[in-house]
């Protein structure tokens, strides 16, 4: 299996569970918070929603430079909104994960901040660190989800929110 293969796979796979934890996002906790130091509701939200897009930078330019790319977060109010984002950013990031892209992947990708260079790593590296981001994130968002009791779906396995896990622990 090619890394581009490897990294389709991987995106596929995340995307399942992605999919279900954004649709349980409250419409009406988008601004809610746990806590001062940290992002409330929609803009992690959004975050894990647009980072599938970062494939797409890392393959089609060499570095991002935060002084002279100003980000604009999309604003959203609603899951439904939320959900339309992450299946575009699916389909952007989805888009460059191509046999002729492989050759890319050891190519060098810079994160700066005007002269301030915060890492160099290969186009590749950024691909996985945008897939594990998504996996960081969302269980950032699962913690959120839980402070607010809504029930969370498995991952990697069923949560103690779903029938069968608490079935199981019965029967154990």
């Amino acid at each position: 299996m090619s890394q581009i293969e490897f990294f389709l796979k991987q995106l596929n796979e995340e995307s399942v569970t992605t999919r279900k934890m954004l649709s349980r996002v409250p419409n009406e906790k988008y601004d809610w918070t746990p806590h001062v130091k940290s992002m409330d509701v929609r803009r992690l939200a959004t975050h894990i929603a647009e980072l599938p897009t970062w494939i797409t930078m890392a393959l089609t330019t060499d570095e991002l430079d935060f002084e002279n790319n100003s980000y604009e977060s999309t604003f959203l109010d609603t899951t439904e909104q939320l959900l339309e984002l992450f299946e575009r950013s699916l389909v952007d990031g989805r888009s460059q994960l191509t046999a002729e892209n492989e050759s890319k992947l050891n190519e060098k990708w810079t994160l700066r901040s005007g002269d301030t260079i915060h890492s160099v790593s290969t186009k590749g590296e950024i691909i996985r660190m945008a897939l594990s981001q998504i996996i960081h994130h969302r269980a950032q968002l699962g913690v959120y989800l839980r402070l607010l009791n809504v029930p969370i779906p498995g991952s990697y396995g069923p949560s103690a929110d779903e029938p069968t896990f608490q079935s199981a622990e019965v029967e154990a």
